[in-house]
């Protein structure tokens, strides 16, 4: 059986493929699809040219795959598309199976980016294809940045109000992908993935001193304060804007379920928030 991984160089798919040859996967089985060839040079994997916006390059990659995993595009916007690109190829081509990596409750949430995950999900659906739709909560890697910020001011500002996420590192979010791409079983489930803990950002600030050793405070924002915030930083106003309403999503909890399907499908507890802090810093 081979294994096509999409978006292979990114920080994701490198750790799905890790991860599929730690489960014992045969690495000339698994093909690493990246935009750039020479960046995956070091994945000892064969590697073979996909870009999202080039569908005669998809179509190519997927000829004789039998599963891939549709790790989702980091363009947003643009992601349909993209998507769109993989899943026809992918129904083409006849595939067995397809994972994807969607948004936490994507087809009902308000979270700016749900919108996108959704329509792939639909997309994913009307096609036909075998799938297993991972809806993958934050990845705490996505809070470096302000790991680094806060060590500097000694403080975390933000407009999540006591919003909570259910963060976990993207190591066990790849963990659970390798999972059902290889085993048999997981075809038609949709697992909302979170980690096992959601923290607030009281919580995160604490977890943050702990990693850095300075205190750091929790200062949360109304979404006027951090629009001028981010503007005094120089974003443009559409990036404020798309900030701002993420934000407003965290606050109203979007991102705060976890049931523990994320470490019941990988066989172990996620990756407590500042053991991951710690990796990312």
């Amino acid at each position: 059986m081979t294994i096509l991984i999409t978006g292979a160089t990114g920080n994701l798919g490198r750790l799905i493929i890790a991860s599929l040859i730690e489960r014992g996967a045969d690495p000339q089985s698994i093909i690493a699809g990246a935009r750039d060839v020479a960046k995956g040079a070091d994945l000892g994997v064969p590697v073979v040219h996909l870009d999202y916006t080039d569908p005669a390059s998809v179509e190519a990659a997927l000829r004789g795959v039998d599963s891939v995993v549709l790790v989702s595009g980091s363009e947003v916007g643009q992601r349909v598309a993209q998507h769109r690109a993989v899943i026809d190829a992918a129904k083409a081509a006849g595939v067995s199976k397809l994972v994807y990596t969607s948004a936490p409750k994507a087809t009902t949430s308000d979270l700016v980016l749900a919108p996108e995950h959704k329509a792939t999900e639909e997309l994913i659906a009307a096609s036909g294809i075998p799938a297993v739709i991972l809806r993958n909560n934050w990845y705490t890697e996505n809070y470096a940045a302000d790991l680094v910020r806060a060590a500097d001011t000694g403080v975390l500002a933000a407009g999540v109000g006591d919003g909570r996420v259910a963060s976990a590192s993207r190591k066990d979010f790849a963990d659970a992908a390798a999972v059902v791409a290889l085993e048999d079983g997981h075809i038609g489930e949709v697992y909302e993935l979170g980690g096992d803990v959601a923290w607030n950002y009281g919580e995160l600030a604490a977890a943050i001193s702990e990693v850095t050793g300075r205190p750091v405070e929790y200062r949360p924002l109304t979404a006027e304060e951090q629009s001028a915030a981010l503007e005094a930083a120089g974003l443009d106003a559409g990036t404020v804007g798309f900030v701002v309403a993420l934000d407003a999503g965290i606050r109203g909890g979007a991102l705060a379920d976890t049931d523990g399907t994320l470490a019941r499908l990988i066989g172990r507890p996620t990756t407590p928030l500042v053991d991951g802090l710690r990796a990312a810093a």
